[in-house]
């Protein structure tokens, strides 16, 4: 079966995204604001869900077309074969959106849409009375933008970013997806130091061992999608078999977390042995200010405070300013920070050799690159 799938993504880390799609071979990837589209078959399902870092969640296509009024969502989205994929005892809820379009009441386009889906499954199944609605999930989504509605069905479930591991967290944690986009956009290789000085609960540290052992970042959850019916089991066990060979567990790693507070390390060191990355990560309480090293080459990729509280902005810019410090005699190691401060750079000391604009959240940041000095060519 020849599906068309959306992997949704935080704005400006689709072209990220896309790169992953296209890493899994799949074809006809397309770049849009928020999402990437690309084709594939039943296993395509699995396999994106089971290995994007960087996406949020991954859609099927069901259809998509001009609506005006609410005759022509009712009958274009009735015209759509929703018994092709969803069962008689399917529960299918209906969320929606609406972004420059006529048709801007939200509830009314979800009501009409479930209505549509309902009458075109009646028919399909023959069936005059209600679906009872206690079998697997199928949501539905009606985004309508600038009078295009897009309506898919949710195969993740869960959002991605939830890999499994991180049952508690700290306060303003960084997401999962944002932690992956962070390491994906530096050079790091598994084979150099890494350190995030900041690591709160841990996100970052354990993102990067995951990516420096290749382990899919869907192995350890659950997804809407596995109780699909028309979707073969052996599928999923193919999919997850695939993962499990391509991890390369014994690779040596040298990552590690420090934070001022010890609490944060203790839910680090919690959370690191959740994801089975215990013994690869080291963590310790400690301030940015007392780094020190004498490894070479290294990465430090970090989500310090922003300073966006009340009475923490003279703390965080002491904050930057022990950072510019710290790293400064550090000529081998490249440094990466993502924040919303936008004196970042005369406060840690010097212009960043790049930067490029973030949202974490829906705070927009920049995320800081300074490159160190390559290694000799041997």
């Amino acid at each position: 079966m020849n599906l068309t799938y959306i992997a949704t993504a935080a704005m400006g880390l689709e072209s990220l995204v896309a790169h992953e799609v296209r890493d899994l071979g799949f074809e006809d990837v397309k770049v849009e604001n928020g999402k990437v589209i690309f084709k594939g078959d039943e296993s395509a399902l699995c396999r994106s869900n089971l290995w994007l870092r960087t996406a949020d969640r991954v859609k099927l296509l069901v259809g998509e077309f001009k609506a005006e009024t609410f005759d022509e969502l009712f009958e274009q989205t009735k015209a759509l074969p929703w018994s092709d994929f969803i069962p008689e005892n399917g529960e299918f809820p209906v969320i929606g959106k609406s972004v420059k379009s006529k048709l801007f009441s939200v509830s009314d386009c979800q009501a009409i849409v479930k209505k549509a889906v309902v009458d075109q499954m009646k028919n399909a199944y023959q069936r005059e009375t209600w679906f009872p609605e206690d079998g697997a999930l199928y949501r539905i989504e009606v985004a309508l933008l600038k009078d295009v509605a897009t309506l898919t069905i949710d195969t993740s479930g869960t959002g991605l970013h939830k890999r499994g591991y991180r049952a508690l967290h700290s306060e303003a944690p960084l997401k999962e997806t944002m932690a992956s986009a962070l390491i994906k956009l530096t050079n790091w290789t598994p084979d150099k130091p890494f350190v995030d000085p900041f690591c709160g609960s841990g996100t970052i540290p354990i993102e990067a061992a995951m990516i420096g052992q290749n382990v899919a970042p869907g192995l350890n959850r659950e997804f809407a999608s596995e109780e699909w019916s028309w979707i073969d089991k052996k599928v999923w066990y193919r999919a997850v078999e695939e993962a499990n060979d391509l991890a390369k567990y014994d690779t040596p790693l040298d990552i590690q977390g420090s934070d001022i507070d010890h609490k944060m390390i203790e839910l680090s060191i919690n959370n690191a042995e959740e994801a089975g990355f215990g013994e690869f990560i080291t963590f310790k309480q400690m301030q940015v200010r007392d780094f020190t090293t004498r490894k070479e080459y290294g990465y430090v990729i970090s989500n310090p405070p922003y300073g966006e509280r009340i009475g923490e902005k003279e703390e965080v810019k002491q904050l930057y300013r022990d950072m510019g410090n710290a790293f400064r005699s550090l000529e081998t190691w490249s440094v990466y920070v993502i924040t919303s401060n936008e004196q970042f750079e005369q406060l840690y000391g010097r212009p960043a050799t790049k930067k490029r604009k973030l949202y974490n959240g829906h705070i927009k940041t920049d995320y800081y690159q300074y490159f160190g000095k390559r290694p000799p060519r041997s």
